[in-house]
């Protein structure tokens, strides 16, 4: 006689089985849900080196169904590169491009695109596995509900960005492109931390919770350089001053507050944005590296904690990067190395925060 596996924890009768069956559960869903922190994580580069490569301008139609197939004839070509000879990129800035050159933008966009549409497939069809089959705890469906509307939201935020450039401007604007990465990122973590809740990461690499505060100050730091930076990259301003540690011989340039009122030199000014997202960078090394050196990350006798050691690591390494894409004037593969870093090293500060709790409270999830 065939014996059927349960499909709920109500119907295991011991407490010990219905302990296991809930923690394979969980252990399977944050496998899935890393698998989508992944994918999201490549969205993100992705997206910076469509920006980089001038190609987030070359689809003017918003049709999420329609538009995960690519064009299939040459009159589809034609049709899609007219609409782009209308805007303000093409006719200021790549005037007389031809048609293989336009492919070549095209293509970037539309993998971008597609790769967006499959992660709404990955995230869809297994939550809703996991909740026919009743594998997915109390209290965590309505999360997951959350973030796959934010997801859909992030979408139609990428199509309001794109539509920035159309008519008065040759790119998007730097506040609708900030909006766009915030909300990845932001989707990203709550990802990130809803696996790491249900895998338990905090039982096997702990960290003492004396260090969240710290922590708090470096994922506030970072936070904050990754939004300079957005600004810094949506105004090109890694294409001015390409020195350091002074900019253009000095430690503050002349032209840094050359618009009025001063406070929106950050947000439209580029030299201003790269002096404040560059020094925002050393600021949130230099506090990663202390918190290194409270935990004792370089004492060999000292069993400091993973995401610590990870996270001082990689603030040395994406300031080194950071500094290496300015010095070469913003290649494409460095750029989008250093915002892969970027995105590494906000995963290693969250993970590090997300631990950073007394062993009853990680137990308690």
């Amino acid at each position: 006689m065939r014996v059927l596996a349960p499909t709920s924890p109500l119907d295991i009768a011991d407490p010990a089985q219905r302990r296991d069956f809930i923690r394979r559960n969980d252990r399977a869903i944050g496998l899935w849900l890393l698998a989508c922190c992944a994918m999201v994580f490549v969205m993100v580069v992705l997206g910076g080196v469509t920006r980089l490569t001038q190609s987030g301008l070359s689809i003017m139609e918003w049709a999420p169904l329609k538009g995960a197939l690519p064009p299939m004839s040459e009159a589809e070509w034609q049709r899609l590169f007219a609409l782009y000879q209308q805007i303000p990129e093409y006719q200021q800035v790549n005037a007389g491009m031809s048609l293989a050159a336009f492919k070549g933008i095209f293509w970037w966009e539309w993998v971008h695109r597609l790769w967006g549409r499959l992660i709404g497939v990955v995230f869809l069809l297994p939550f809703l596995w996991f909740l026919l089959r009743g594998r997915i705890r109390r209290g965590l469906a309505p999360r997951l509900v959350l973030l796959f509307a934010l997801g859909g939201a992030q979408g139609a935020l990428g199509w309001f960005m794109v539509a920035s450039g159309f008519a008065d401007r040759v790119d998007v604007s730097q506040y609708r492109l900030v909006a766009h990465l915030v909300l990845a990122l932001a989707i990203y973590v709550a990802l990130l931390w809803t696996a790491l809740d249900l895998l338990r990461a905090a039982e096997r690499w702990p960290v003492p919770s004396r260090f969240r505060p710290h922590l708090v100050l470096v994922l506030g730091l970072l936070c904050l350089t990754i939004v300079m930076g957005g600004f810094t990259a949506g105004l090109h301003g890694g294409l001015v001053y390409n020195s350091f540690p002074l900019m253009g011989g000095e430690i503050m340039p002349s032209d840094l507050w050359a618009m009025v009122p001063g406070w929106i030199n950050l947000f439209e000014n580029p030299p201003a944005a790269q002096f404040v997202h560059r020094w925002l960078a050393i600021a949130t090394m230099l506090t990663m590296l202390a918190l290194g050196w409270r935990a004792g990350i370089w004492d060999r006798g000292t069993a400091s904690s993973l995401p610590v050691r990870l996270a001082t690591a990689m603030a040395l390494i994406q300031v080194g990067l950071g500094i290496a894409t300015l010095l070469a004037v913003v290649p494409v593969p460095l750029a989008a190395l250093h915002q892969a870093g970027a995105v590494t090293l906000l995963t290693f500060v969250v993970w590090s925060l997300h631990d950073a709790r007394p062993a009853t409270e990680s137990a308690a999830q």
